[in-house]
């Protein structure tokens, strides 16, 4: 018997989209420029079901999530600076009427780190949360109202795909459906 060996190079395929992503639930969109990015946030803005949605925004690193927070802060009514949480790994927003958690997983290393820092709580609160990285807190996070995947095309498009898991994650995709496709 003959041995043979073979080897393969796997580093292409986290470069390249999903084969079977068209077939995934959802909506896709695809944004020109950024202000395709803000066009979306103001529509979305408006949709009622956002007031207490969680968000999970995935996307390799300048794929545009805080972005989109920012234009969705900014047409929210939020004022001032919008910083990105990925130091503090949350920064907070108050409105008259809407609070807004905005966290940023990417440098989460310890699962204790959820509880010491009242995570659960906040995400057990009214408001709405909108978490970048959700996988580096996997197990931690409750299920995301919708889980929005950004992804580059190049230096300016990106294609957007938004997929519904709960009630008022649906009724968001439906409101995306005409927000900048």
């Amino acid at each position: 018997m003959v041995a043979i060996e073979l080897s393969f190079d796997l580093s292409a395929v986290d470069r390249h989209d999903p084969i079977v992503e068209s077939a995934a639930p959802g909506i896709l969109l695809e944004w020109a420029d950024e202000s395709d990015t803000a066009a979306f946030a103001a529509r979305w803005a408006g949709t009622p079901a956002l007031a207490n949605a969680f968000v999970a925004l995935h996307g390799d690193l300048g794929a545009g999530k805080t972005t989109l927070v920012r234009h969705l802060l900014q047409a929210l009514g939020v004022t001032g600076r919008i910083k990105s949480p990925t130091y503090a790994v949350v920064e907070p927003y108050e409105l008259p009427a809407l609070n807004i958690w905005h966290f940023d997983f990417y440098r989460f290393n310890d699962p204790r780190e959820w509880e010491e820092a009242g995570f659960r709580d906040i995400f057990a609160s009214p408001g709405l949360k909108l978490a970048e990285w959700p996988e580096k807190a996997a197990g931690m996070l409750p299920p995301a109202d919708v889980n929005l995947y950004l992804h580059t095309l190049d230096d300016h498009r990106r294609r957007v795909r938004l997929v519904a898991t709960t009630p008022a994650g649906q009724q968001l995709v439906e409101a995306a459906q005409g927000a900048g496709a």
